[in-house]
Order: structure tokens, then sequence, then C-alpha cells
């Protein structure tokens, strides 16, 4: 099995000091995989916004990147069953005297976002819907992301929540607010591979309940 993963996404998937690539999504794809009857998988390194035109070009089976089920994705993939809920965060740096809690707070502010994320369609949603003058920055990885938030070029980043909280262990920044959107993640496959997509939602409905699971998020 062929898994494409975009791995700056901590704890989802990221690489050690070694160059390994690790995290919850790569535990997962692996253990199902094994359910599933595969000797092995093969993990693939691709920026956020190309894991999708990498599978349905074929080069990848399955993309385990985080990635938050949206209608417009699913237009062009097939996703699995949910298996984590995600909102959106706010941070900024610890120092900072800016606390925004909502994105109307963001006015006149630069905000950096990861293209392709969710955080980015979110602000851009905003935008476009309310006019607001938000300043938007794009970066490859929330890294370097999270950098430019470090450095002063930004304000404020927008990120999953799960991801916010690991980077405020990590580097001087905090979350200022969680924006609720009720969405979840999912891996995802091509839309005319329903057998590989009903495989991964049997060993799915396995997993999720068993103590391996919880070993993995623990």
């Amino acid at each position: 099995m062929v898994v494409g993963t975009s791995p700056d996404f901590p704890p989802f998937e990221y690489v050690t000091s070694n160059g390994s690539i690790v995290g919850i999504d790569i535990e997962l794809i692996k253990h199902l995989a094994k359910m599933m009857g595969y000797d092995a998988i093969k993990i693939v390194s691709i920026d956020f916004d190309g894991p999708i035109p990498a599978l349905t070009n074929g080069k990848i089976d399955v993309i385990a990147a985080g990635m938050t089920i949206t209608e417009e994705r699913k237009k062009v993939v097939a996703f699995t069953i949910p298996y984590w809920s995600a909102d959106q965060a706010i941070l900024v740096t610890k120092n900072s005297n800016f606390k925004p809690k909502s994105l109307s707070d963001l006015e006149g502010k630069i905000v950096t976002v990861q293209s392709g994320t969710t955080g980015e369609s979110l602000v851009d949603d905003f935008i476009n819907k309310t006019g607001a003058k938000i300043t938007v920055k794009r970066h490859s990885s929330f890294v370097l992301a999270v950098k430019d938030l470090l450095n002063g070029r930004v304000d404020a980043v927008i990120v999953d929540s799960p991801v916010a909280k690991l980077f405020t262990q990590k580097y001087g920044v905090e979350v200022a607010t969680i924006i609720s959107t009720g969405k979840h993640y999912g891996l995802a496959v091509r839309k005319d591979d329903t057998q590989l997509l009903n495989a991964i939602n049997e060993a799915f409905k396995k997993f999720l309940s068993s103590p391996e699971w919880k070993a993995i998020i623990d």
C-alpha cells in the first residue's frame, strides 16, 4: 500500500531527528494495512496541497494526512468513516498583547495559514462573505507559519486545534481562541476504489474501539 502524507502536521505526521516519518496517522494506517493483509506500506512525503492530485493520478493509494472531510474534496476523492474531530485555533505569541477571540478580530492583521487546509478555507470564506481586510500569507507547512509568527512577520496563525495544542508545548505560542467547525478527519482513496474503501472502513470499525488505537493516541 502506497500512502501519501504531508509530514509537517504534528502529532498526526511529522519527521523525527533521524528522518523517519511518524505520527498518529502513520501508526493508524500501518495497523489498518496489517489488518487488511498488506505485508508493508510505503510512505510518500508530499506538500499538503499535493496528495489529492497524487491520489487521482495513481501515484499513491491512500491519503493519511490529517485531512478534513469537506464537500468540495468529496467531489474528487472518497473518504473513509471519520476518525478524529478537529476545530480551528488562532495562535498568537505568548508575549503578544493581541488576543483575538473571533475571526472578526483579525481585521487589519496579517494571518498565516498552510495552503490547502481547512484553516485557509475558513479565513478565505470569512473574507469573501464579510469583506474583512485581513492579509493572508500562505505557507507549504504549519512549521513555517509558526516561525513567521515567532519572527514577528505575522500577527496570528490559523491551525487545527489538536496541532495547535502541540505547538504551544514546543514553541513560544498560545491559543487565543478555538473556532468550532464541526469538522472531522478521514483517510481518502480514489472514488472508483470502492473495494479498498470498504476494506479500510471494515478495519476501522474494529480498530477505533481497540486498545491499540488508545495507545497510539496516548
